[in-house]
C-alpha cells in the first residue's frame, strides 16, 4: 500500500505549476544583474516572481525581498533590535527575541508593545491562529500564507515574512515583506542586490518556482480547497477521539489553521508515535521540522502550560490539498490500533 504524507506543516510536496516555472528558469543562462538581454530576461523572471508573491501575500505597495527562507528573513527583520515575542514562537524567531509576551493555555499570545515585538500568524506545532494586533513589528506569516486569507495590507504590520517550500514552493527560497521606506541593516553585503537588503546573486531558479507555487496557492484559497481539507482534519478529530478519551487536541476550542491537529496523549511518546506510524506507512511529526529528531518536550506545549510529560507526548497531523478521507481514515484505523496497545503496556 502507498505511503500517505501528512506533515505540510514541515514541507509541502513541490506544485506541478512550480515545477513547470523551474524548469523553464533553467533554461535562462543570464544573472539577473546583467544589462544584456541575457540577464534582462532573468531580471525579467526575477521580477514577475516578486508581483506575484505580493498579490497572493496582498502586499501590493510593499518591497518584497527575496532571501534563502523564512529563518533568513526572520534574522534579517531582527537582528540587531530589542524584541519581545512569545515560549511559542518559532526556533527561527526565538534566537533573536525575548521570550517575556504572556501564552494562554489555548496559546494565544498577549502583546502590550506591538512595535516592539514579533508574533507568528499561526503556530507549526499547534496550528493557534493569532489575533494580531496593529502595528507590530513583524510577523511569521511562514504557516498562514497560502492556507489562511491573510494580507500583508490588513496585518498593519511593519514586516512578515514567508517561505516557499510551505505552500509548495522550492525549498531554500522565502521572503521579507517589508512596508515600503522601512529601513533596516544588510546582514549580507556586497553587490547590493534586492535593493541593497540582501546582496549575492539572486536563486532564478528557486524564486520562479516561489512565485508559481504562491499565485496556485491564492487560486485554491479563492476555490475552496483548504475548507475541503478542514472538513477532512475533522473527520480524522472524530474518529481519534471516539477511541481515545484521553487524547488532548490541542487549540480545538478556539481558530486554528484548517490542516493541523496536534494531539498528546499523556505517557505515549511523540517520538514512539511517529515511528511507529512511519513503518506503517504515514508520515507525521513530534512538533516543527526544525526539532524535530532532537528529543525534548516541545517547549511550545511548555509554554501553554503543559507539563514536560504532556508536552513530549504529542504528535503533529498536517494534511495537504491531495489528503483523501481514504488517508485520514486509514490514518485514524492504524493509529488507533497502536493506541490500544499502548494503553494494554500501560495498564
Amino acid at each position: 500500500m502507498s505511503r500517505v504524507y501528512l506533515d505540510h506543516n514541515a514541507t509541502m510536496p513541490l506544485r506541478v505549476e512550480a515545477r513547470a516555472a523551474m524548469i523553464a528558469a533553467m533554461d535562462q543562462v543570464g544573472n539577473p544583474s546583467s544589462v544584456h538581454g541575457e540577464g534582462r530576461a532573468a531580471k525579467a523572471l526575477v521580477e514577475r516572481a516578486r508581483a506575484q508573491v505580493a498579490a497572493a501575500f496582498g502586499a501590493d505597495g510593499a518591497d518584497v525581498v527575496f532571501v534563502s527562507g523564512a529563518t533568513e528573513a526572520a534574522a534579517l527583520a531582527c537582528a540587531g533590535q530589542d524584541l519581545s515575542g512569545a515560549g511559542i514562537e518559532h526556533d527561527a524567531v526565538a534566537a533573536w527575541v525575548t521570550a517575556d509576551l504572556p501564552v494562554s493555555a489555548d496559546g494565544l499570545v498577549e502583546v502590550s508593545d506591538p512595535g516592539r515585538s514579533v508574533l507568528q500568524a499561526a503556530n507549526s506545532e499547534t496550528g493557534v491562529v493569532q489575533d494580531l494586533p496593529p502595528g507590530l513589528w513583524a510577523v511569521d506569516a511562514t504557516q498562514a500564507f497560502g492556507r489562511l486569507p491573510v494580507a500583508f495590507n490588513w496585518m498593519g504590520c511593519r514586516m512578515a515574512f514567508v517561505s516557499a517550500h510551505k505552500l509548495g514552493g522550492p525549498k531554500g527560497v522565502g521572503a521579507l515583506v517589508m512596508r515600503r521606506g522601512t529601513d533596516i541593516p544588510a546582514q549580507i553585503r556586497g553587490g547590493g542586490q534586492e535593493m541593497g537588503r540582501r546582496s549575492g546573486t539572486e536563486n532564478v531558479i528557486g524564486i520562479a518556482g516561489f512565485g508559481a507555487a504562491a499565485e496556485a496557492a491564492a487560486r485554491d484559497l479563492d476555490d475552496g480547497i483548504w475548507a475541503r481539507v478542514e472538513k477532512l482534519r475533522n473527520i480524522l478529530e472524530s474518529a481519534l477521539e471516539a477511541g481515545a478519551k484521553e487524547t488532548i487536541f490541542v487549540g480545538k476550542s478556539g481558530s486554528r489553521l484548517p490542516n493541523t491537529s496536534c494531539l498528546i496523549t499523556p505517557g505515549w511518546k511523540g517520538e514512539t508515535q511517529v515511528m511507529q506510524m512511519d513503518l506503517a506507512g504515514f508520515a507525521i511529526s513530534a512538533g516543527s521540522a526544525c526539532s524535530s529528531g532532537k528529543v525534548r518536550a516541545s517547549r511550545v506545549l511548555q509554554a501553554m502550560g503543559h507539563d514536560e510529560i504532556a508536552a513530549s507526548s504529542a504528535i503533529r497531523v498536517s494534511l495537504g490539498p491531495e489528503t483523501t478521507e481514504s488517508d485520514v481514515l486509514r490514518f485514524a484505523e492504524t493509529w488507533l490500533r497502536q493506541h490500544a496497545k499502548f494503553r494494554a503496556r500501560a495498564a
